[in-house]
């Protein structure tokens, strides 16, 4: 396996000890863990644009989701079913510092959303020379298609299941006694979690497209288990969306779904290049 060749004596580059390795996996941790932190930085002094703006966006009665929803009810004449979005429960900070914290937490994590690419563009550069040409035109695009799967699931997130799970859970009650008033850090733990949750998951072709190059997937096995596949992805969804409205969870399952059949040809695809490369 090529990947082994980390830690052989040579490569293109000529002689290479195993240190010399290790050496030159930290200079790419260093660089990518700058580049984070420099991001991070420059998000921790813009408060007000990252929290009013971005994390407490979708508390807002205006925020672009709810009118989407709003007329996407109206089109298709189920009334104000799908009008939500306003709430009445307050945000509270019990800790002296959680604020500072939060603060803090939030511009990190900011810094590694926007810094992936550059952090697997480093990733990548350390694994190339261990690659055979072969294998580096069959990897190619992995910078590009990686960090698009990941940033466009954070904002799937972000934009469609996160507002559906904060209109479920922060009007849910068992009972009129009850006041809804949440931390904030439960707000917070709930947007990022779901949006890097999602983030992962829509990695799911590239996932595949790698496990078909070395030959541990195939679009047969894929298509075989797709009605399982679709029952795992209808669980998902009513997982990630709590509501009981079917139309919130069909919302998230679709998209899910169109992974699932996107990653079989990508199945296929991989395991066509790894055919056309055996036979040359």
């Amino acid at each position: 396996m090529a990947l082994f060749g980390l830690f052989n004596s040579k490569n293109a580059s000529g002689e290479m000890s195993f240190w010399s390795h290790i050496d030159a996996l930290r200079g790419h941790l260093f660089r990518s863990v700058l580049v984070v932190l420099i991001i991070a930085t420059i998000l921790f002094f813009y408060p007000e644009f990252l929290f009013d703006k971005v994390i407490f966006g979708p508390l807002n009665d205006n925020f672009i989701t709810y009118r989407a929803f709003c007329k996407l009810g109206q089109m298709l004449n189920i009334g104000d079913d799908l009008c939500f979005g306003h709430y009445t429960f307050k945000l509270q900070s019990l800790g002296l510092a959680d604020q500072f914290t939060s603060q803090m937490w939030i511009a990190f994590l900011g810094g590694v959303i926007i810094g992936a690419p550059y952090v697997l563009f480093e990733l990548w550069r350390f694994i190339k020379p261990a690659l055979k040409e072969k294998e580096i035109k069959a990897s190619s695009g992995f910078i590009v298609s990686t960090s698009f799967l990941f940033i466009f699931g954070v904002l799937f997130s972000y934009f469609i299941i996160v507002p559906l799970t904060v209109n479920f859970l922060g009007n849910y009650k068992i009972s009129d006694r009850i006041e809804n008033n949440f931390t904030m850090d439960s707000y917070i733990s709930t947007v990022t979690t779901l949006s890097l949750a999602a983030g992962l998951v829509f990695e799911l072709p590239v996932i595949v497209y790698f496990l078909s190059l070395f030959g541990l997937m195939s679009p047969q096995f894929m298509r075989k288990y797709r009605k399982h596949a679709i029952v795992i992805i209808l669980i998902v969804a009513g997982v990630i969306t709590p509501s009981p409205d079917i139309t919130s969870q069909l919302l998230v399952a679709f998209p899910l779904y169109f992974l699932y059949e996107a990653s079989i040809f990508v199945s296929y695809y991989a395991i066509k290049k790894r055919l056309a490369s055996s036979n040359n």
